[in-house]
């Protein structure tokens, strides 16, 4: 195959003419301006539309083709074109299908047709994923799976992605629980992958996959419309242990294959591997590596090539290899590329006088090489009519002397079996006066040193002579002059001596035109001071400068622009003349800040860029990835450094299932890596969040990633503090500390439990207990075990304690210790023997010796002693045991047994043994007090020692004045037993007093008791020590309680004697109901004690009832009102006696008068007159 020629280095060897553009008012050829596109998708439901615009003059006539036929557009009822247009309106009411087919249309005059592509008409339809119920994919864990997607076919092809979470069902227990399920796309990395071929693959399933259902999510770009296939469930299925498995290929399959790729278009290669570890891909391109290049990317983790423009450097064969640690594969993909046609150079319309000549360049590339096809008016050039003037050569069609009958339009069609291309350029044969096309007399204001372009745009057949001069003299051409060849005049570094009128002149053998165009030269704007890029704090002020010098008569504006947007000024934005100030600057005022000058000539500006340095924003879209029993790969994508390095990452972790928001810190990471391995907890729910940090601070934490459940393993923690011991003669406790929740590693955490006997040949006896103690049975007494423990759950054993020793249950030992004695009596302690109890008798381990005490008598015998037991404990540390107990009272006599005890039990007590302990010396005298009687003297007095710890033969009184002025010794009295009192003669009254007394026997001197004299200062603080009982404040209280006791004696008795009066019932009737004795206020009514004596005692005589009227309710009746409590005689009678029947009750209740209960006043209140009714109310 040849080389492709490159437009760019085509070398055009002869044009006599050039192209110019034809004004539509000068007859010409039809020239197609719009068409649809080759391959056009139309929507059925909507109006079908097929584009065709052309221009020409006269105006084109349109014509249609289908499938290489006319089409009758008119008799179409569907059907119609649009007026002055060939574009046609298709209403497809009635079988749209009949309207796929290829059309084309023709645009013709009376100087030739133009043909539009060939454009083909496909219909729109609805995908529709079929309604199928997919039933749950079981894997096994370790093994591959593929997910097919199968979407509609189009047209056009859709966009296909995965999402997981698609669907609110939950077929089985899933190990993340979310209240709502958000669909959420899945992510591919080294172990999931999407293919081309829109499938998902998993090169080895994992326990996580169950997590979620997934489903395949189809977009079709003409309607933009996302249609979702029926979710499909996988549930894994859990194993211990997952084997590892070499690498094979899930796509492609085999080991070689082939692809096609035109030229231009995209170029994918892929290879999805599966096997346990994970595969790794790697690329080569015959045989070497792939190099850096930035039209190869490799994406998907290694296992997709994408080239984005395929070109005939992408040729050869590419290697994919699949590794792991079990082995490798390989797979080599061949890759061809061929051309459809493209253009060189296209061919161009032609306007020619008669007798000139021209030439049409149809110059393409492909490969396979394409062919050239000419035709005019859409007919085969071969056939059409000959003309001597016109010659075919390849892709060059010559015309030589032209006449009229040259006018036409031609296409040249290039193919070959990838496509073609068609192209329409119509000859024009006329003759044209010159004209000037476009604006005349034009001012135009240019800056110095700029370079002005003055249009002169013109048209004429033959082409028309143009020449440029200024105010009509000479010609401009040559040195910053140069005319181009569509008429335009350019400048090149114009001065002011350059202002001036230009004429442009243009003539040919037709005729003349002219136009001329005004130049004023001003002086250039220039920005003296440019703003300057800055580098900021947060918060801090900002100040952009902007100094302009400009032409006096120019008058400019000035403005600001952020990113390419006006400012918007206000109190923290201003303008200073023309300079910008920021206050307090935040993130965001972060941008180019660009000064911009503008005139009517130009517009001239200065750009700076300010940077807010800030903390770091929070990172986002945090992933995880490669999960394992103890780790878990964790991603994110960092976020904006706020123009300060982002030194480090802190990574963080909530775990805690019932109180969540409780993160915590995992660990720190530099600030260069966005993918870390974290070291986790088996069986552990976890979510996850990053804080960047740089040298400002520390961003806001990410949002959480997903809920994270690591697989399960054995626990990997020994259980501690393994004991056994024994709670009863024969059997034995083995208990340990238990493991954390945290510690369990997998669910249903329980215990195995090991033991056998100590030195034994037996095997070792297991059980298994969820609780943290276990007991063994039918053991003999204090026998040893070999214990150990370890821990277990669904995932396996854990490690195994150390052995530890432990001990069956003990019994009560059998033996007292034997030859109890004493020796070196002190006052204070003594010092114990006996005789070691044998092990066989103790029935456990010895633990100590125990001696129980107590002080029997004194050997004083009028002092009383606290007999109270003590005991003491010596361990067992000598062959021959002692011990010495402390603490003794002196001159007392105590008695003394031991025992001896294992850890549970103590034995039975020894014999008795009575024992006396010497004098000793006294402990301090006791009620030391000091008085001052008499103005000159000073009283002290004492009493005897609590312990005297022997006969008092004295005692020791040693005072001293505390004037530090006078230096006067101590003295010292000898006292004897009976004297327990002391007086000191005074210097004056100001003179204080130390004093110290201490017991004496015959064995020393005992405990001093020491104190010092108050300040004796008035003589009012001596006649405080006298007697209380003289004092007047305390005969004055005494007087108080008196008189209160005298009160209260008086309110009884008016109590007691208020007899005249006892509650009236109807009928005899006695109500039996329990009386509240306490009113409202909750205080005791004692009325309530008088109403319930009269009841018990009803009936009696009248004469006792007058009596006890007339000793305490005759004078009380005329002194107060009747209490509403309270009932009496005098309530139902008016000043007369009624009888009593034989049962007490109220003769006067049947017959006479009387009042009925229910006219009586019970709100009245009791109105006192007197100092008795006084003293009654308040009590």
């Amino acid at each position: 195959m040849g080389t492709l020629v490159e437009p760019a280095l085509l070398l055009l060897l002869w044009q006599s003419v050039w192209a110019l553009d034809v004004p539509l008012e000068i007859r010409q050829p039809p020239t197609i301006i719009k068409q649809s596109m080759k391959d056009h998708i139309v929507d059925p439901k909507d109006t079908m539309v097929i584009e065709c615009e052309a221009k020409g003059n006269p105006h084109p006539i349109f014509s249609w083709r289908r499938n290489g036929k006319y089409f009758n557009v008119a008799r179409d009822t569907q059907v119609s074109m649009r007026r002055r247009s060939g574009t046609l309106d298709i209403y497809a009411w009635n079988n749209p299908e009949q309207y796929e087919a290829e059309y084309q249309c023709i645009a013709s005059n009376a100087y030739g047709s133009a043909y539009s592509n060939k454009i083909r008409l496909r219909l729109y339809r609805a995908p529709v994923w079929p309604r199928e119920v997919l039933e749950p994919l079981v894997v096994s864990a370790g093994l591959p799976l593929v997910l097919s997607c199968d979407p509609p076919p189009g047209p056009p092809k859709p966009e296909t992605y995965w999402m997981s979470s698609c669907s609110y069902a939950r077929p089985f227990n899933w190990p993340v629980q979310t209240a709502v399920p958000t669909m959420h796309p899945v992510r591919p990395d080294r172990r999931v992958s999407m293919g081309i071929n829109g499938d998902l693959y998993f090169s080895n399933v994992q326990f996580n996959d169950s997590a979620a259902d997934y489903c395949c999510n189809a977009r079709f770009p003409y309607k933009n419309v996302i249609q979702q296939k029926m979710p499909v469930v996988v549930k894994v299925l859990t194993i211990r242990t997952v084997a590892e498995a070499a690498p094979t290929w899930l796509s492609p399959t085999g080991s070689s294959s082939s692809i096609l790729v035109l030229q231009g278009e995209e170029l994918l290669l892929e290879c999805i591997a599966a096997g346990v570890p994970t595969p790794r891909i790697a690329w080569t391109k015959n045989g070497d590596d792939l190099g850096a290049s930035p039209r190869i990317k490799v994406k998907n983790f290694n296992k997709m090539i994408q080239i984005q423009k395929a070109s005939f450097d992408d040729v050869g064969e590419y290697t994919c290899t699949a590794t792991n640690k079990i082995g490798y594969i390989e797979h080599t993909v061949t890759v061809r590329v061929k051309a459809a046609p493209f253009w060189l150079e296209k061919p161009t319309d032609l306007v020619l006088a008669p007798e000139e000549n021209g030439r049409l360049l149809c110059q393409s590339d492909g490969a396979p090489r394409p062919t050239v096809s000419w035709f005019i008016n859409g007919e085969p050039i071969e056939v059409a009519t000959p003309q001597p003037n016109r010659q075919v050569s390849g892709d060059t069609l010559t015309l030589r002397a032209v006449t009229a009958e040259n006018t036409a339009v031609y296409q040249c069609n290039v193919s070959n079996e990838f496509g073609y291309l068609l192209a329409n350029a119509f000859v024009n044969v006329l003759h044209a006066t010159p004209r000037i096309l476009g604006a005349r007399n034009e001012l135009i204001k240019v800056i110095e040193g700029s370079r002005p372009l003055l249009d002169c745009r013109y048209f004429g057949s033959p082409v028309p002579e143009l020449r440029w001069s200024k105010y009509g003299q000479g010609t401009l051409e040559g040195n910053r002059f140069k005319t181009h060849r569509n008429g335009t005049l350019e400048i090149k570094q114009i001065r002011i001596e350059d202002q001036g009128t230009y004429l442009c002149v243009v003539s040919n053998v037709a005729g003349r035109d002219e136009s001329q165009v005004r130049i004023e030269v001003k002086e250039p704007t220039l920005i003296v001071t440019r703003p300057q890029s800055m580098k900021v704090i947060r918060g801090s002020d900002v100040r952009f400068e902007c100094g302009v010098k400009t032409d006096v008569t120019t008058p400019v504006t000035t403005t600001w622009m952020k990113d390419k947007k006006h400012v918007t000024l206000g109190w923290r934005i201003s303008l200073d003349e023309s300079n910008l100030v920021i206050t307090n600057a935040n993130r965001g005022d972060e941008g180019n800040y660009t000064c911009v000058i503008k005139s009517e000539m130009e517009q001239k500006s200065a750009s700076a860029r300010l940077m807010v340095m800030d903390r770091p924003d929070p990172p986002t879209k945090l992933e995880l990835s490669d999960p394992y029993e103890r780790s878990v790969r964790l991603r994110w994508v960092p976020g904006e450094s706020n123009h300060n390095p982002i030194t480090e990452y802190l990574v963080q972790y909530d775990d805690d299932d019932w109180l969540p928001g409780k993160w915590r810190n995992l660990s720190t990471y530099p600030g260069n890596l966005n993918s870390v391995i974290l070291h986790l907890t088996p069986f552990t729910y976890y979510e996850f969040r990053v804080i960047a940090i740089n040298e400002i601070g520390m961003s806001r934490p990410s949002r959480p990633s997903t809920r994270f459940q690591s697989s399960g393993a054995p626990p990997d923690v020994i259980p501690k503090n393994v004991k056994g011991v024994g709670t009863w003669r024969n059997n034995m406790e083995i208990s340990w500390e238990p493991l954390t929740y945290r510690q369990w590693n997998g669910p249903h955490l329980k215990y195995l439990v090991w033991w056998k006997r100590r030195d034994s040949r037996e095997e070792w006896k297991n059980a298994t207990t969820k609780w943290l103690k276990y007991y063994i049975y039918d053991a003999d007494t204090f026998t040893p075990y070999d214990i150990k423990v370890q821990a277990v759950n669904d995932f396996g054993l854990g490690p195994e304690s150390p052995v530890v020793t432990g001990y069956s249950g003990e019994d009560r030992p059998l033996t007292a210790p034997l030859n109890l004695r004493v020796s070196d009596i002190e006052s204070t302690q003594v010092t114990l023997h006996w005789d070691s109890v044998t092990r066989g008798s103790m029935m456990g381990e010895l633990k100590e010796y125990k001696a129980y005490y107590w002080r029997d008598s004194s050997q004083l015998g009028w002092l009383r002693v606290n007999r109270g037991m003590k005991s003491k404990a010596y361990p067992d540390n000598h062959p021959e045991p002692s011990g010495v107990l402390t603490g003794l009272v002196p001159y007392s006599n105590y008695k003394l047994y031991i025992v001896v005890a294992n850890n549970r039990y103590e034995g039975p007590p020894s014999n008795n043994i009575v024992f006396s302990t010497p004098e000793g010396v006294p402990s301090a005298p006791r009620s030391f007090r000091i008085q001052q009687r008499h103005l000159d003297s000073i009283y002290v007095d004492w009493d005897l020692p609590a312990e005297p710890n022997g006969v008092i033969t004295g005692y020791s009184l040693k005072y001293q004045t505390m004037n530090a002025t006078r230096g006067e010794e101590s003295r010292v009295e000898e006292l004897t037993p009976n004297v327990t009192s002391f007086s000191v003669r005074r210097f004056d009254r100001y003179t204080r007093y130390r004093f110290s007394v201490a017991a004496q026997t015959r064995i020393g001197t005992g405990e001093w008791h020491t104190e010092e004299s108050p300040h004796y200062t008035t003589e009012t603080y001596a006649q405080d020590q006298v007697d209380i009982t003289t004092q007047g404040w305390f005969i004055g209280i005494m007087c108080a309680v008196a008189l209160m006791v005298l009160i209260l004696l008086i309110v009884c008795f008016i109590k007691r004697s208020r007899g005249g009066k006892y509650p009236v019932r109807e009928k005899k009737d006695i109500s039996m109901e329990p009386v509240d004795d306490k009113d409202q206020e909750g205080s005791f009514d004692y009325r309530s004690l008088e109403r319930i004596a009269r009841i018990s005692t009803l009936p009696y005589p009248r004469r006792e009832e007058e009596r006890g009227l007339q000793r305490g309710q005759s004078s009380m009746e005329a002194m107060m009102k009747r209490s509403d409590s309270d009932d009496s005689l005098v309530d139902y009678v008016e000043g007369s006696e009624i009888p009593f029947n034989e049962d007490g009750s109220f003769i006067g209740q049947y017959t006479g008068t009387r009042r009925d209960v229910r006219e009586l006043d019970f709100g009245g209140t009791l109105e006192l007159h007197s100092s008795v009714n006084t003293i009654y109310s308040l009590a």
